[in-house]
């Protein structure tokens, strides 16, 4: 059985011949060893619009890939695959090389082991996982063959490297992935094959190159340069395998096409380097003609002489050194200064990179004075095991990196976000992704030193130029104009990618930048770089929830998969946190006692969760502590008062109350928190509202109790916010329900009232609240509900039952009875608790409306009963009368009409007499009610026209349109209504009776608002 993914999709001896098996079959190749998520190979095959029946079609082609591989195991190793004898005379070959008796019967071995095994397509949660072995999959075996190319490479064995790479590219049928539909995964991995494959090629070429075979590139380049009119590096190859062939004409006409050709279709100019190439060609550079290189004993070797000779330069010949050394390694004083076997093994090396690069053209001298020479090509570490997601993240940094249609490579990608969410893992994901791009080599520096402080410009520059093999004699540079210098000549002409890890500021990195002209640079920090021109940003934020739960099944092991309930809460509890899953997954394998549901309940305590995500050297609490500990204390103070919101997110009025300070202050002081990756800012494209990671908000609590003074400041924080959360409602209220609440305020008359609020700083209710009050309450109502909670934990009486009060109107038009329920208890208790009979009697009387609504008529009875004689004892007459009206409404449900209109009638005696428009228009509506139910259609219309209009002078536009809908039910054809609403009655606005023949009929609430 063969599998091909290096050209058409083929599985030997037989392939589906269904596209939507072969790609699935693709999907699982190009993650071979890896668990696929179900959701993934559905986005895969569908797209965003799969079919619903998308999971059981996708079992049904697991069945039939599973099927094939059972066939192809039966079958033997039969078919068209990579061809036996060839693979085992490269084998050969390589071992031959390397004299590594034991690593090959190990190889040959573990080949057998796979050949025995064939393909196995198994079940793992939470999707599925393709065992291929290697010896029958072309992909490890290209990948494999291109490692060992490049550190032949490397090592200066040009003719092995050129073997070795050949037979990678043999490997290769035609474009990778071809023959099936690609989505996001497949596109992705087909795009970074055929850049590996053009790598490889490239790399093959200029070892080819360094080897003297110039004559039989030349025809090889053309072709390639015609296929890829835009490549500039194969055209600089082309150009130097021209020059030495003796066409320095025709080379001068290839980069003359080039230029015209990037100016037309994109343009721009060449690039830097290939312009000195053009220059070095156009004054005949004589380090642009090819020498042979010569071996340890100075035997010349000629052009094309086999690999077996053992080709390696070894000591200098004097060609390219210092000027202040000379051929033999002694310095000007005569003294060596190649002390001991290691200075002198590096002394080797650092020369036989020099002649390498003067072999391949691509370097030498610039201006009379030798550039510094480069040490062997810099490498990235591993990737992060278990990385999984960001496949957006991941293709558009790569889109940026190479290039797309229409768009040069940027230079500098900038990857910020907050603390553990992932940032250095992503970067080195991708520069492993588009390590192709790169042949000079791959670097990654981190920006701070070993006990997390920001290095200096200086002291970041001297680390880079030690990284790249910067041996000059003397204290590392200290100036940053020298270290820039140095900097500038150590990279000149070199195609590096460099990974800037944990950046503090731009200041810290712009030299190194400038020095850097000709890499790229992936660029990692907390603070966006916003400032850096021409540079690409990606702003990194929680993973998904579904790549949340995956990350923790690949690192928490078999024990997470048991318990899928359990392992999405505890993705929910560490906000989707890279770290924090990590750091989870860790904690369950570290005790193998334990369960995920167990660590699910540990972490739900906010009080203790940073200190269960801990284990070992990573702690989540110290990785989100660097960002806190780098702004300043008035920062610090902002990010711990803001996370005492009551709410998810808020609004700049809300920073501003719990600030102490003015909106455009505290508007700035949240935009700082929010570069410093803090505090988020989400917008509708209307307003602006910020928001706290939930792990953050846990930090910023944990800091506030740790505060000396932390129950002072909580208290003196809840009254400011509550304060500010009332004056808001109560103008809310007042627009959404003209004259519902018909006192202005229900101030404590034995408590003193609280500090006013500085000058300047009150808010503007009228713009805040904006011409639509409805939208303002939906925006703040779950702040509202727990400020509710917080003033009453607090014991701040008066403004419990002055916030609960203020959002009744809100609660009543939208049918909110849970938050009207626990809002308005609290309320009662803390008027019995500060024995305010006023405000008792306003709350129960709210509550026996909620129970009317609710059809619970004996507990609205009762509290409209308990209201009306503490109103009386309060001397509130207008509040006696609503009660009266409650009750009124509810003897109407029932049937009890002459007993309602006699209320009805009370209570508009009441409300007119104290000028009370709402009572007037709720006790008319309910005396047109009693009239309709009794046939008197005419009183009822002349008492709706009275109420209608009283709302309309009111200004409540709600009452006023339910009344014009009473009033044309009325004049219409009753007879032609369906039988089933012939007894509905609308009775107050969205409130409907239904069954007025019964003696306790339902009230049902119907859209308000």
């Amino acid at each position: 059985m063969r599998f091909r993914v290096l050209g058409p999709v083929s599985l030997s001896p037989r392939t589906p011949s269904a596209a939507k098996p072969r790609a699935l079959l693709a999907t699982l190749l190009v993650h071979a060893g890896e668990v696929v998520p179900v959701h993934s190979l559905i986005d895969e095959l569908w797209g965003t619009e799969p079919p619903r029946t998308a999971t059981t079609t996708l079992q049904v082609y697991v069945s039939q890939l599973r099927k094939v591989l059972a066939d192809g195991r039966d079958e033997g190793d039969g078919g068209d695959g990579i061809d036996k004898r060839d693979a085992r005379r490269s084998e050969q070959r390589i071992d031959a090389r390397r004299s590594d008796a034991r690593r090959n019967e190990l190889r040959i071995d573990a080949r057998r082991r796979d050949r025995g095994s064939a393909g196995e397509l198994l079940t793992r949660a939470p999707g599925y996982l393709l065992q291929v072995p290697e010896g029958e999959f072309d992909l490890p075996r290209f990948e494999r063959l291109r490692t060992e190319g490049r550190t032949a490479y490397q090592e200066g064995d040009f003719g092995h490297a050129s073997r070795l790479l050949h037979d990678a590219l043999a490997l290769w049928t035609g474009p990778a992935l071809s023959g099936i539909p690609h989505g996001v995964r497949l596109e992705s991995a087909a795009i970074r094959l055929d850049e590996l494959r053009m790598e490889v090629l490239e790399q093959r070429i200029i070892a080819d190159l360094r080897l003297g075979r110039h004559q039989e590139l030349a025809g090889e380049l053309l072709a390639l340069a015609n296929e890829h009119p835009l490549r500039e590096t194969l055209h600089a190859h082309l150009m130097v395998a021209l020059y030495r062939t003796g066409r320095g004409s025709d080379a001068l006409r290839v980069y003359g096409k080039l230029r015209r050709s990037l100016v037309e279709e994109l343009g721009v100019e060449p690039s830097p380097a290939l312009a000195r190439l053009h220059e070095r060609v156009l004054r005949r550079d004589p380090s642009l003609d090819w020498q042979p290189l010569r071996d340890t004993a100075g035997t010349s070797t000629a052009p094309g002489t086999d690999a077996g000779t053992g080709i390696r330069t070894g000591a200098a010949t004097g060609t390219d050194a210092d000027p202040g050394t000379n051929a033999n390694g002694a310095g000007r004083d005569g003294g060596s200064t190649a002390r001991g076997p290691e200075a002198s093994r590096r002394a080797t090396a650092q020369t036989t990179q020099t002649e390498q690069a003067r072999q391949a053209g691509h370097t030498g001298q610039e201006g009379g004075r030798p550039l510094l020479v480069p040490g062997p090509a810099p490498v990235l570490p591993a990737v992060t095991p278990g990385f999984v997601g960001r496949h957006e993240e991941l293709a558009r940094g790569e889109r940026a990196l190479r290039g797309s249609a229409g768009r040069r490579p940027v230079r500098v990608l900038a990857v910020s976000g907050s603390a553990g969410v992932g940032k250095t893992s992503l970067a080195l994901q991708l520069a492993h992704r588009v390590a192709d791009l790169f042949p000079d080599g791959q670097l990654m520096m981190r920006l701070r030193g070993p006990q997390g402080r920001p290095l200096s410009a200086a002291q970041a520059g001297a680390t880079l130029l030690r990284r790249l093999g910067d041996d000059t004699p003397g204290a590392p540079p200290t100036d940053p104009e020298e270290v820039t210098d140095r900097l500038r000549r150590a990279l000149h002409g070199r195609r590096l990618l460099l990974v800037l890890d944990d950046a503090a500021s731009v200041e810290q990195i712009r030299p190194l930048l400038q020095a850097a002209a000709d890499c790229a640079v992936i660029l990692t920090s907390r603070r966006s770089a916003a400032a850096l021109d021409g540079a690409e940003h990606l702003l990194l934020d929680a993973v998904r929830p579904d790549e949340a739960v995956e990350l923790l099944l690949a690192a928490g092991g078999e024990r997470m998969a048991q318990d899928p309930v359990a392992v999405a809460e505890i993705a929910r509890l560490c906000g989707c946190f890279p770290l924090a899953l990590r750091v989870a997954a860790a904690a369950l394998t570290a005790r193998p006692h334990t369960t995920p549901a167990a660590l699910a309940g540990r972490l739900r305590d906010e009080r203790t969760r940073l200190g269960v995500l801990r284990e070992g050297d990573l702690d989540l609490r110290s990785s989100l502590m660097t960002g806190y500990q780098e702004v300043g204390p008035a920062l610090q103070r902002a990010f711990r008062l803001l996370a005492l919101a009551p709410a998810p997110d808020f609004g700049v009025w809300t920073a501003a109350a719990l600030l102490d300070t003015d909106r455009s202050v505290a508007e700035e002081t949240a935009e700082e928190l929010v570069r410093a990756q803090l505090l988020e800012a989400r917008t509708d494209g209307h307003t602006v509202r910020y928001a706290f990671h939930s792990l953050l908000r846990v930090l910023a609590t944990d800091l506030v109790d740790g505060e000396a003074d932390s129950a002072r400041t909580r208290r003196d924080t809840v009254e400011r916010l509550g304060r500010t959360y009332a004056t808001l409602a109560r103008h809310a209220d007042r627009r959404l329900t003209p004259g519902r609440d018909w006192r202005t305020s229900l101030e404590p008359a034995p408590t003193p009232a609280p500090a006013p609020t500085p000058t300047g700083m009150e808010p503007d209710a009228e713009r805040i609240v904006g011409a639509n009050p409805l939208r303002w309450f939906r925006e703040e109502a779950t702040g509202l509900v727990e400020m509710v909670r917080q003033t009453h934990a607090a014991g701040l009486w008066p403004l419990v039952w002055q916030l609960a009060g203020a959002a009744e109107g809100y609660f009543h038009a939208c049918a909110a009875w849970e938050d009207w329920e626990e809002t308005h208890r609290l309320a009662l208790n803390a008027a019995l608790r500060a024995g305010d009979t006023e405000a008792e009697a306003v709350i129960r009387y709210s509550l026996g409306d909620l129970a009317w609504q609710r059809r619970e008529a004996d507990r609205a009875v009762r509290h409209y009963t308990d209201a009306q004689h503490a109103f009386k004892l309060a001397g509130d007459r207008i509040g006696a009368a609503r009660c009266r009206i409650g009750v009124a409404d509810i003897l109407l449900g029932q049937g009890r009409l002459g007993a309602a209109a006699r209320r009805y009638g009370r209570a508009l005696a009441l409300c007119s007499a104290g000028g009370d428009s709402r009572g007037v228009v709720a006790a008319l509506n309910g005396l047109a009610l009693v009239n309709l139910r009794q046939g008197r259609k005419e009183a009822a219309m002349r008492q709706l026209a009275q109420c209608r209009r009283a709302a309309e002078r009111l200004g409540d536009r709600r009452w006023a349109e339910y009344i014009r809908r009473t009033a044309a039910r009325l004049t219409s054809d009753a007879p032609r209504r369906p039988a089933h609403t012939a007894h509905a009655v609308e009775v107050r606005p969205g409130m409907w009776l239904i069954g007025t023949a019964a003696p306790a009929p339902s009230l049902t609430r119907a859209g308000a608002a």
